[in-house]
């Protein structure tokens, strides 16, 4: 059950989503950046000097440190879940870019949130939820 600290906690992290540099992030990683093979994800995943690799770095590593606070029990889950699903997109719009990287480096894509997802049936939910709007958008184009 969600307590008062819990709200205080999810307020700051919206709070923070606000601030102008992750507010641009979240929105390149969401609405701009489409990228159609691994090729043009490492471009700015994994190219330090690429103009918006620093976007990727912020929203990504926000996203990861808001899960890894709920899987250490700092916030609760329902609450974060029904109030924060966007490190979910995040990581059904990205991760299937990585499968196969996973598996020759042992390095997992958004480990927190893929944990966060297989512990917790709401965001099995909204994971599969996700995935259904970007295949059915894949579709329409």
């Amino acid at each position: 059950m969600a307590t008062a600290a819990d709200a205080e906690l999810v307020l700051k992290l919206y709070e923070m989503r606000r601030e102008e540099t992750l507010r641009r992030a979240r929105r390149f990683l969401i609405f701009d950046f489409h990228p159609k093979t691994v090729d043009e994800l490492r471009v700015v995943s994994r190219d330090t000097k690429a103009e918006h690799n620093a976007s990727w770095r912020q929203a990504i590593s926000f996203w990861e440190m808001a899960a890894a606070l709920v899987l250490r029990g700092a916030l609760d889950a329902d609450l974060f879940l029904d109030t924060s699903p966007e490190g979910i997109l995040l990581y059904a719009k990205y991760h299937h870019f990585h499968a196969e990287t996973e598996k020759q480096s042992g390095n997992p894509f958004m480990r927190q949130t893929a944990a966060l997802i297989a512990k917790y049936p709401a965001a099995q939910a909204l994971h599969e939820g996700f995935l259904k709007s970007f295949g059915a958008a894949k579709a329409s184009t």
